[in-house]
This record gives C-alpha cells, sequence and structure tokens, in this order.
C-alpha cells in the first residue's frame, strides 16, 4: 500500500511562529496596564492624603520620570543586546526628543512669562527682537511631535548610515556616538543657538490649553507614559521573534557569516539604530513635562553611559531585564540622594563592577538561574 507524501501545506511542515508572549507573560502585561491606568490614578487622585494607600504626587512624579529612563533602556537592550552595538549617545536623541516637546511648551507659556512678552524669557533677556527660524512652526502641537521623531530619526539615519557602512563596530562605534553626544552638549550650551543655553527650558505653563502642574495633567502623562511602555515593550518583543530580529542577533554573534549567507547587514543594523533612537526621542518628550525642566545636561557623557548601566544591571537581551534595571538603579539614585548624596557615584561604580564580575546576566539572569536550578 502506498501513501501520498505530505504536500507543503501540510501543517507539520509549516514553520511554527514563536509566540510573543506566554499565557503568563499576557497576564503580566495585563497587569501592569491595570496597575498604570487605574491602581496609580485611583491612589494618587481619590484616596485622601492622610490614608496610608495614597500615593503622593513625589512619588506618582518619580516612577513617571524612571518609567522614561525604562524606555531609553529598552531602545539600549535592542540595539547592544540583541545586535551588538554599544552606543553611548543615546542621551543625544532623549534629549532632542525633550528639546522638542520643551520647544511647544515654552510657545504655551504666553504673555505669563516673567517679561509678559509673546517671545520666551531666555529671548528677552537676551534682547532677542523675534523668533529664530527654527521656532517658526514651535507654537503648534502636532508639528513638534512629529519633531519629536524627525530630529532623533533623521540624525540617527545619517549617522548610524556612514558608520555602519564604513564598519565602525566595537569601542571605535561607541567612542564615536559619545564625541557626537559630547559635541551636540557644547552646542546646546551656546545662547545664540535659540535653545536657551545652560539654563534650558523651563517654568512650563499648559500643554495643550491645560495647566501642565494640574493633579489631572500629571496623571494623564503618567498613565501615557506607562501604556507606551508597555507598547514599545510588545514591540520589542514582537521584533526579536521576527526573522528581522534573529538576522539582528546573528549579526550581533557573527557579522561576517552573515554577509556571506547574502544579508545586508547595513540595512539590519540601521534600521534598529532607527527605531531606538525614535523610542528614545518619545521617552525625552514624555519626560520633559513631567520633570518639568530639560537642558544641556541630558546630553552629557555620563547621561548616556547610565543608559547602558542600566540595560546591563538588569540584564541584557532580555527586554524586561533593562526595564528592571532602570527602576533598580534610578530607585536607588533616588534614595542615595537624599540619605547619602555624598556616596552615590561610589555605589554605582561598586554596582556596575559588581554585576561585571558575578552576575554577568544582570539581575534577571540570576531570577533565571535559580529558577533553572529549582526545576532541576
Amino acid at each position: 500500500m502506498t501513501t501520498n507524501p505530505p504536500t507543503t501545506s501540510s501543517p507539520a511542515l509549516l514553520p511554527q511562529r514563536p509566540r510573543l508572549l506566554s499565557p503568563r507573560g499576557w497576564l503580566a502585561v495585563l497587569t501592569a496596564i491595570l496597575v498604570v491606568a487605574v491602581l496609580v490614578p485611583v491612589l494618587n487622585l481619590l484616596v485622601p492624603a492622610g490614608n496610608p494607600l495614597h500615593l503622593s504626587d513625589y512619588l506618582v512624579g518619580l516612577v513617571g520620570k524612571i518609567m522614561c529612563y525604562a524606555i531609553c533602556a529598552l531602545a539600549m537592550d535592542l540595539i547592544w543586546g540583541y545586535t551588538g552595538i554599544l552606543s553611548l549617545g543615546h542621551g543625544l536623541f532623549f534629549a532632542l526628543g525633550g528639546y522638542a516637546m520643551g520647544m511647544y511648551l515654552m510657545r504655551q507659556i504666553g504673555r505669563d512669562g516673567n517679561y509678559q512678552s509673546d517671545l520666551p524669557d531666555f529671548m528677552v533677556f537676551l534682547d532677542w527682537k523675534t523668533l529664530p527660524w527654527h521656532w517658526a512652526l514651535s507654537d503648534s502641537f502636532w508639528f513638534q511631535m512629529a519633531m519629536v521623531l524627525v530630529m532623533p530619526g533623521l540624525l540617527a539615519y545619517v549617522f548610524g548610515f556612514f558608520a555602519f557602512r564604513s564598519r565602525i563596530k566595537g569601542v571605535y562605534f561607541s567612542i564615536i556616538t559619545q564625541a557626537l553626544t559630547y559635541a551636540a552638549m557644547l552646542l546646546f550650551f551656546r545662547n545664540e543657538t535659540g535653545f536657551g543655553g545652560n539654563n534650558g527650558f523651563t517654568d512650563f505653563k499648559r500643554i495643550l490649553g491645560i495647566s501642565a502642574t494640574a493633579p489631572s495633567t500629571r496623571m494623564t502623562l503618567f498613565v501615557i507614559t506607562g501604556l507606551v511602555l508597555v507598547g514599545f515593550y510588545l514591540m520589542a518583543k514582537w521584533i526579536v521573534a521576527s526573522k528581522f530580529g534573529r538576522v539582528l542577533q546573528a549579526i550581533r554573534d557573527a557579522e561576517s557569516r552573515v554577509m556571506f549567507t547574502g544579508y545586508d547587514p547595513l540595512a539590519y543594523k540601521l534600521g534598529i539604530w532607527v527605531l531606538s533612537a525614535l523610542m528614545c526621542g518619545v521617552a525625552g518628550a514624555l519626560y520633559v513635562p513631567q520633570v518639568g525642566i530639560i537642558n544641556p545636561g541630558e546630553m552629557s557623557p555620563a547621561a548616556s553611559i547610565e543608559i547602558a548601566i542600566w540595560a546591563a544591571v538588569g540584564g541584557r537581551a532580555t527586554l524586561i531585564g533593562p526595564i528592571v534595571g532602570a527602576f533598580f538603579v534610578n530607585g536607588a539614585k533616588s534614595w542615595f540622594t537624599q540619605v547619602f548624596p555624598e556616596f552615590w557615584l561610589y555605589f554605582l561604580g561598586a554596582l556596575f563592577i559588581a554585576v561585571t564580575l558575578f552576575l554577568p546576566d544582570g539581575i534577571v539572569g540570576l531570577f533565571k538561574s535559580k529558577k533553572g536550578e529549582k526545576q532541576s
């Protein structure tokens, strides 16, 4: 008796698509959404201040700020953990997104500034008579939101194209990104550039005609930030599980072999590089109205190095690890700078050394190893 061979449409021969998340993972995502969008607003806005369950405005603002940092750490994981590209300049993309949002917020002040002028206060102080050309459409919310993506994305594309085409990699690429960030910081420190110089932008009044300091506005920004973080996490999971993500990991492990198999590493590296810059730009735009200030200090080399530290401490190539690392490091920073401000930098250095020597897979890797030991 003969049997017909299975056709190519047989389910047994079709490639199985990896699941985006396990049922437990989807439950964790749903829980995070409920906490961000329901539980925190209720505990902050509806529970009275004297109640033990009340969440203070300070705590909400701190967590909102750290969630912005977590988006940057997630972006770092995509290019470093999964593609093998260590950037020490992602603080620049974060700051560019923040400045794009800050320009709009400065225009929203109107005549409520100290000088009661249509120009931002720092321009009046510098005796400027008119807005510079790059401020022409800064009073348009949607135009500036486009600039949040256009400016970091365009800079990342131009820089990445020439760097990757020249096959600059490793420590040389890291040094060049840090030099780019430092040069941009020096440029923004200059008063004639029209970005507020050393002081940057601050004293925001309104956003979309609504008070920027109102509790409801701050909570709305908190919820949006949390949902964007969850959305970026799901997007990153999808990318990593896709063919695109598998090629990125192959480039990380053996780029020359990827080239010999017919793939063009330039397109893949440039694509994920620009995407990570866009993520940092969005994080900067969400950061500015919650913190209330943006200045060239966000472009300092130290700020970019910290992003890499968050990813390393949490665990590279895990996606959730950099998020955990951002919360752990910045939570510790908030506590140390209040209780032992003079020891914070020593703690950060010791933490990074300890993780490098004893936890190469980060905090998440430690929990995974313990879970594996229990199962065995």
